[in-house]
């Protein structure tokens, strides 16, 4: 439903984007990260039809995004981080104005917006008019115009930015629902996110993807040889017989006059956790803690994306043409 290759985009001064290729299919959640000023605002712009694209192309519901714009634009519901709404209108106007614009016809508009407002929890404020809501709602609002005329693609950037954790929870149902018949790109910065509602994961810097797959394929991408932390209860002579547990290739030993601490480092693949459990049965040692590490998602994101060579330093803004925000 969405397919970009060998996208980029060039500013006079600065290439934003350089040959990205990447898909979405219907029914998956793809979450796309980076950091400030990498291309994902770009990228976004130019699928969603605000730039034109210097070179590759970008395909949303079939429709390239340059030649059939309009096509491509009626197929896809989005939603910019800093979405423009109209604050003298009341939520369900506004959303039966975004479904007129979007060419719901007549006889369903009533239907379609009492849809998205019961999806988007604004039932309770549907008479209220937007420059008296809460930052949430109103962040909630530009959501229900997105779905109103029930796109195939939806493209979310930041999506629950100013909610609570309640509504946050709920929006992420309502994303998780929607994919589940739609291709959705979601970009956030909120990592616990991508992991609980996307299935896959794009990661961009410096204008290329330099990531992608599921967060349990990336985690495993960068772990290197696992780790098991233990804990045992008093002073014990542990190093010797963790040494000899088949998997085990290194033992490091913290003692303490109360515990004894061990963190082991496993050969690929192996996981010595029911041998260790059984070395202490028979030793009878007190066990304490038997845990094995876990790289999150932030480690892998932050491992992809730090630049430790280079001078810590504002990026160069990445808009320079009418209209163009950084991402």
């Amino acid at each position: 439903m969405i397919e970009v290759q060998g996208l980029s985009k060039r500013y006079p001064t600065r290439l934003a984007v350089d040959d990205v290729t990447f898909s979405v299919k219907r029914g998956e959640i793809v979450g796309f990260l980076g950091p400030n000023g990498a291309g994902k605002t770009t990228t976004m712009r130019v699928l969603t039809g605000f730039l034109p694209p210097t070179s590759g192309s970008a395909r949303v519901a079939g429709h390239d995004v340059a030649t059939r714009s309009a096509a491509a634009r009626a197929s896809l519901g989005y939603l910019p981080e800093s979405a423009a709404t109209y604050p003298e209108m009341r939520v369900s106007e506004y959303v039966a104005f975004r479904a007129r614009l979007e060419g719901v016809p007549r006889g369903q508009v009533h239907a379609r917006v009492g849809e998205a407002l019961d999806r988007c929890l604004l039932g309770e404020v549907a008479g209220r008019r937007i420059e008296n809501l809460s930052k949430g709602f109103r962040q909630r609002t530009a959501l229900a115009g997105a779905l109103v005329h029930q796109p195939p693609v939806l493209i979310l950037d930041e999506p629950t930015i100013g909610l609570d954790p309640v509504q946050i929870i709920k929006i992420r149902e309502t994303i998780r629902e929607l994919g589940r018949d739609r291709a959705v790109l979601l970009s956030t910065h909120i990592l616990p996110e991508v992991e609980a509602v996307c299935d896959r994961v794009l990661i961009i810097d410096r204008g290329r993807i330099v990531a992608e797959g599921t967060p349990a394929q990336l985690r495993g991408k960068l772990a290197g040889s696992p780790v098991v932390r233990i804990a045992f209860r008093g002073n014990v002579p542990a190093r010797d017989p963790l040494t000899r547990v088949a998997g085990v290739q290194g033992v490091e030993i913290e003692e303490a006059p109360d515990e004894t601490r061990a963190r082991i480092l496993c050969a690929q693949g192996a996981d010595p956790r029911e041998e260790i459990f059984r070395l202490a049965v028979e030793r009878g040692w007190v066990l304490r803690e038997l845990t094995r590490e876990a790289l999150s998602l932030e480690d892998v994101f932050v491992r992809l994306t730090r630049h430790e060579t280079e001078p810590a330093a504002a990026p160069p803004a990445e808009a320079a043409e009418p209209g163009a925000q950084p991402s």
